[in-house]
């Protein structure tokens, strides 16, 4: 009899490529992880994994187990689901991806207001940045992520399926007093002489201002990069550099001005299921959440995108 757990941790390895990254993911030690799958080995009678130097691969019998296993998994699941909904409850625990400018303005108030109104139903909400949190989805680490259809490093194929939140406008961000406020809109080739404060290398904000700036004519002169957002915003407060940051991200906790670019720059802002899992009492709570931000001015923006069904934005 296979083991959900061990086929769980060949698909992880399937997806992550090395023992100490499905180690880290599952707050195991690489001892255990390469133990279980030796016993999946000897479970299957097949060699399951090879190594190559100091790296593993799966061989062609450990990646038609891995894909396998993840339908197993996925069709167990709906058992599950289908239980469940006898009742009709939602119960059971969610684990929700959530880029860092949608935490405190979406993610919470959605899980608080869940906590109330369906006490049987835990959300657990990790923090993932768009190129984290697509793997985490098809690799069933995360049962709902919030990202944006904009990052081009994920493939939005036929397994997923995508529900519009709403569009989240780009805006420059200023300390109060800057010579930029008067301006109802920017266009960044004003801003050439300027300091900016950037998220780290290769997120997808410094990329996108990476990207704009040039575009504008110009490299920015980096003066810090963050990856947390509050910092971000305090250093513009306080040194007077500026930034581009998701309207989300701003808080009003920092005095500093916004303004809106021109021309216009918005991402579009999306939940994201896997098609081949049952869409579960509890998991269609989570998206009813997520979907109810009245207070929230930022994904009020023009330029909504359509739900999708396992189709290419």
């Amino acid at each position: 009899m296979l083991n959900s757990g061990r086929l769980h941790l060949l698909g992880l390895l399937d997806t992550l490529g090395t023992v100490r990254a499905v180690a880290d993911t599952l707050h195991l030690s690489a001892s255990t992880v390469s133990q279980q799958l030796a016993v999946l080995e000897t479970e299957t009678r097949c060699r399951l994994i090879e190594r190559t130097g100091r790296r593993v691969r799966l061989t062609p019998a450990g990646l038609l187990l891995a894909r396998r296993g993840r339908e197993i998994l996925d069709r167990m699941a709906e058992a599950e689901a289908e239980l469940r909904a006898l009742n009709d409850e939602p119960i059971g625990t969610v684990r929700l991806g959530v880029f860092q400018s949608a935490i405190y303005s979406l993610a919470v108030p959605a899980a608080t207001r869940l906590a109330t109104t369906h006490p049987h139903l835990h959300v657990e909400l990790v923090e993932m940045e768009p190129h984290e949190s697509g793997p985490a989805l098809r690799s069933g680490e995360a049962d709902v992520i919030v990202t944006t259809t904009d990052y081009t490093g994920l493939s939005w194929g036929a397994d997923l399926d995508i529900v519009s939140l709403g569009s989240d406008p780009v805006v420059l961000v200023l300390p109060v007093g800057h010579p930029l406020a008067s301006r109802a809109a920017v266009n960044l080739a004003a801003c050439e002489e300027e300091t900016w404060a950037c998220d780290r290398p290769q997120s997808y904000m410094a990329d996108l201002t990476l990207r704009l700036c040039r575009e504008a004519g110009f490299e920015p002169r980096v003066a810090c990069r963050f990856g947390n957002y509050l910092m971000l915003l305090r250093h513009v407060e306080t040194t007077g550099s500026i930034a581009l940051l998701p309207a989300l991200a701003v808080t009003p906790e920092h005095a500093v001005l916004t303004r809106r670019l021109s021309p216009a720059v918005h991402r579009n802002v999306v939940v994201v299921v896997r098609r081949g899992t049952p869409r579960r009492a509890a998991v269609g709570a989570v998206i009813a959440a997520l979907r109810d931000h009245p207070e929230i001015p930022a994904l009020a923006a023009p330029r909504p995108v359509p739900e999708r069904r396992g189709d290419r934005p």
